[in-house]
């Protein structure tokens, strides 16, 4: 299952929905899709979605997908490779109005320079995408929030 999550704050990303729904009018995409649209005012004809989601229904799409297509948002994208989710992920871009600048491309090239995601720029570039996540090799994500606290701890002392 794919999980398509284009976060909550209050811009559309009908560029990338609208490109979901034609590959999967396609036969593109042949996994089960879900999306969790947020402010975009397109509404997919091919796929499942929900404008927002609670907590409990984000954690049991993410539980159960097994990639993510995501927009270039922070949180998004460490919430799936926290969970070994395979991830696609698309910044948000001002020339499209759907974010106030282009900040998600250094989000999103600094997770694809780590080797935590799969970056794609353009929609005409998510096809490829989604050829070759499956054999994406990605790095696993390890936390080192326990090590910042132990460290502020030990300076405080």
């Amino acid at each position: 299952m794919i999980f398509v999550t284009l976060g909550s704050q209050k811009f559309q990303f009908n560029r990338l929905l609208k490109e979901i729904d034609r590959l999967v009018e396609e036969g593109i995409i042949t996994d089960e899709v879900f999306a969790q649209i947020g402010y975009s005012d397109y509404k997919p004809k091919n796929y499942n979605y929900k404008e927002f989601l609670d907590r409990e229904e984000f954690t049991s799409i993410m539980n159960k997908c097994n990639k993510v297509i995501t927009h270039g948002g922070t949180g998004a994208i460490i919430n799936a490779i926290k969970k070994r989710k395979k991830v696609i992920a698309i910044p948000r871009l001002i020339d499209f109005r759907e974010h106030v600048d282009n900040h998600q491309i250094q989000i999103v090239n600094q997770f694809k320079s780590m080797g935590f995601i799969y970056a794609v720029y353009n929609t005409n570039e998510l096809e490829h995408a989604i050829d070759r996540i499956e054999k994406f090799e990605t790095k696993e994500y390890i936390s080192n929030t326990e090590e910042i606290i132990e460290s502020i701890c030990e300076f405080i002392k």
